[in-house]
């Protein structure tokens, strides 16, 4: 693998695995990212240790701040804030983490440099926030909200059944057989399970 003595591609390397550890931090659970993380940061590490390419530690800092920036805006995904600093410091920290003549003079061609930074901090910026946002949505509806909605039963009712409440279908249980078409409440829910009774046409409460 002596492509990865070249610090261009050593950078592309690094640069990609910490799109997808950052990425499998903002999802995880699937074990794809990870693995994809591991495998490509691996491959960096490889090329930094066998090759020997001088580091500067400074940009390690920037970019282990940006890590726990990253995990910030993770747990707080109303202040972007954040997300915005760590894209920034993991790009300024990756970009002159190999160190050219000169400490402040990076190793890696500034146009590389300019072009893989300024694609991955959109990238990241549009794919972290739909991320973010998505893990902290609240559900629609939720279940213990629809505790006392009026609803109706979708298909015979005993042990387990369907029902229409709130425009949408639900699993559903009554201790009292229930038909197909009559108008049911929402007691209670177990786990995903409504617990319904059937409504008399003269229930006051109707």
């Amino acid at each position: 693998m002596d492509f990865l003595q070249n610090p261009n591609i050593t950078y592309l390397f690094l640069v990609g695995g910490l799109v997808f550890a950052m990425l499998a931090l903002a999802a995880p659970g699937t074990g794809v990212l990870e693995l994809a993380a591991l495998f490509v940061l691996g491959m960096a590490g490889w090329g930094i240790v066998n090759y020997a390419l001088p580091l500067n530690l400074w940009s390690l800092v920037i970019l282990a701040a940006g890590m726990v920036l990253f995990l910030l805006a993770v747990r707080r995904p109303k202040q972007l804030y954040l997300l915005a600093l760590s894209i920034i410091a993991v790009v300024v920290g990756s970009s002159f983490l190999f160190r050219g003549q000169t400490w402040f003079l990076p190793a890696v061609n500034p146009f590389l440099s300019v072009v893989v930074s300024v694609l991955t901090a959109g990238f990241f910026w549009i794919v972290s926030r739909k991320v973010i946002e998505a893990a902290s949505a609240k559900p629609a509806h939720s279940l213990d909200a629809l505790v006392g909605e009026k609803g109706e039963a979708k298909t015979y009712i005993s042990k387990d059944g369907s029902v229409q409440v709130a425009g949408e279908l639900w699993s559903a249980r009554s201790d009292q057989p229930i038909h197909s078409g009559s108008i049911i409440r929402v007691l209670g829910r177990d786990g995903f399970t409504l617990l319904v009774e059937a409504v008399e046409p003269n229930d006051p409460h109707q």
